[in-house]
């Protein structure tokens, strides 16, 4: 492949303005996933949970791929493995250097399950690889508002436990000798945090999942020592990710996440040269998240 066929494969805008108004349903899917993205991620990078998100990324992979197998609906087996995952690993406690070996166990079993239904899967090769790459092109207006309707599940969900889940986040032992449920707590954003994996995985896949809920905040974490600016930082930056990738690869033959994560990672980039030269001018850019 030389630069014309490879550039014209990634960036070619004829008739753009004909094809984004089709494609409106997708842009809001992507906003929406932005946003929970940005909510969640916050709370995975204060606890500690990136290697999690990624062993819960696995088995919903698994139970994606089994949906796939039997003809079921690909989103609702994706949320029963992420959640059966999710409350897995919240069962065991809070502390995520307590889970690694279990998340490693998990992973390779995980994704050899999901490799093992997609080669007994008859169909179309676009649909065995939209589960690794995402698939929200193809989203419809029923399905535009199922995504919405979970979304607003994990949003209401992070509203309820907010100030309680921030400080045993911070500091669990202080927030249990205070009284605070932190069990209790922990099972609940495991559970929000394994929907938030599947719905991310309509955008980027279960290979690149962290792009949406580990990338954004932990470039906000880069630039501003504010606890309400991290959150919304973390929001701008998965929304501008997810929406602007989508936009780009309206204009390309490839699939969107490699977009997606390309500008999550150009937005990490920016932020870690500016926390850098922030630190040089004596500036903090660690957040005190108690606030």
């Amino acid at each position: 492949m030389n630069w014309a066929d490879f550039s014209s494969a990634v960036f070619n805008f004829s008739n753009y303005g004909e094809l984004l108004p089709l494609f409106r349903d997708t842009l809001l899917a992507g906003a929406i996933l932005g946003l929970v993205g940005g909510l969640v991620g916050t709370f995975v990078m204060m606890r500690d949970l990136a290697f999690a998100v990624h062993g819960i990324a696995e088995l919903s992979f698994a139970g994606a791929a089994f949906a796939l197998l039997i003809g079921a609906d690909v989103m609702f087996g994706s949320l029963a493995g992420s959640i059966t995952a999710a409350l897995l690993l919240g069962a065991m406690g809070v502390r995520a250097r307590e889970k690694n070996s279990v998340i490693g166990v998990i992973m390779p079993f995980g994704l050899g399950l999901g490799i093992l239904f997609l080669s007994l899967y008859q169909g179309r090769s676009a649909n065995k690889f939209g589960l690794l790459t995402g698939q929200i092109v193809s989203v419809d207006s029923t399905q535009l508002s199922v995504l919405a309707g979970t979304a607003l599940i994990v949003i209401v969900g992070l509203a309820l436990i907010w100030r309680p889940l921030t400080f045993a986040s911070v500091d669990a032992d202080i927030a249990a000798a205070r009284g605070v449920p932190v069990r209790t707590l922990s099972l609940a954003f495991m559970f929000l945090l394994g929907i938030a994996v599947a719905l991310s995985i309509q955008v980027v896949g279960s290979l690149l999942v962290l792009a949406l809920l580990i990338t954004p905040a932990a470039a906000a974490l880069q630039v501003t020592a504010a606890p309400r600016m991290v959150v919304l930082l973390s929001v701008a930056f998965a929304m501008i990710s997810t929406v602007g990738g989508i936009m780009l690869a309206l204009g390309g033959s490839i699939p969107i996440s490699p977009y997606v994560t390309t500008l999550s990672f150009a937005i990490y980039v920016v932020c870690r040269v500016a926390g850098a030269w922030r630190k040089r001018r004596g500036w903090s850019s660690r957040p005190s998240m108690a606030a």
